[in-house]
């Protein structure tokens, strides 16, 4: 449970980094105004704002979240979390019922474009670039 919130912390101090030192990642944020969680099915989470071109994070959870990401425990919310392959443990989380989501659909497409910007930028060889 300790490695899961301490995740769910981390995950905002990265994110605010980014935003501070990626144009890109602070025009992606911009003027939008998001409020969202994760959580455990027991009750332990996080919730999150995004406001102003920053984001914050407050333990415990949002009477009016706009989506909420719902894991069956924390060890799995975890290994999701800080797999590798994010998007496609992602995608495995919600097939196998490990991960729940709620609320508007719309807004978590979005988080999940802003999420893209933790990832490390891919370095493509001189030789695997082709015409065509």
């Amino acid at each position: 449970m300790l490695k899961f919130k301490f995740l769910l912390w981390a995950l905002a101090q990265m994110l605010q980094r980014k935003i501070k030192h990626s144009p890109d990642c602070a025009q992606y944020v911009g003027a939008k105004r998001l409020v969202f969680q994760i959580r455990t099915a027991s009750g332990a989470g996080r919730h999150y704002v995004i406001e102003n071109g920053a984001i914050q994070s407050f333990a415990g959870l949002s009477p009016n979240a706009q989506f909420t990401l719902s894991f069956t425990s924390a060890a799995k919310g975890f290994s999701i979390l800080s797999a590798k392959d994010a998007q496609a443990a992602f995608i495995r989380g919600v097939g196998s019922k490990d991960l729940t989501i709620s609320g508007d659909f719309r807004e978590v497409m979005w988080f999940q474009g802003l999420t893209a910007f933790l990832q490390p930028p891919k370095i493509i060889s001189p030789y695997d670039r082709t015409a065509f």
